[in-house]
């Protein structure tokens, strides 16, 4: 049975225990991921506090990080979704995503209203996959797919 996690303090504690074991063992989140059968996106999100996992799922990540029976079970529990808060993200990485919204958020927002009419694009039915390729002037680029299901507004 599904269970909701209100307090997002366990699922933040459990994120830390998860990413100091997965340092201390030198795993990648990739390999995380492949004992799961699961997507690198996802179990990562997941073992950061924004997704549960699957019972199978769960145990395989924590026997790899050494994480007790409680963290299996946390990782269950739906948790309460949001890792940042309310203020300007600080962290360099986060903030240029932050920044990538501020400036191309308008943006986005109309062409995905031209292209397919009123409506949102679903972070739940959602992929999402990052990778480094060379870039031809030199160095190396991310390429960042952000894929939703289309979801349009239905009038009631």
């Amino acid at each position: 049975m599904p269970h909701a996690q209100f307090d997002p303090a366990a699922r933040q504690a459990l994120a830390v225990a998860a990413v100091d074991a997965k340092t201390r063992k030198d795993l990648t989140w990739q390999q995380l991921a492949d004992s799961t059968g699961l997507s690198v996106a996802f179990v990562t999100a997941a073992l950061l506090g924004q997704h549960p996992l699957p019972e199978a799922a769960a145990r395989s990540v924590c026997e790899l990080l050494g994480l007790d029976e409680d963290a299996v079970l946390l990782l269950q529990t739906i948790p309460t979704r949001g890792s940042l808060p309310g203020t300007v993200p600080t962290d360099p990485t986060v903030y240029r995503f932050h920044e990538m919204l501020q400036v191309y958020g308008t943006t986005l927002k109309a062409l995905v209203h031209e292209q397919f009419g009123d409506g949102i694009i679903s972070a739940i039915n959602f992929r999402l996959d990052v990778r480094k390729v060379a870039d031809p002037e030199g160095g190396e680029r991310a390429v960042i797919t952000l894929d939703g299901k289309y979801l349009p507004t239905k009038p009631f």
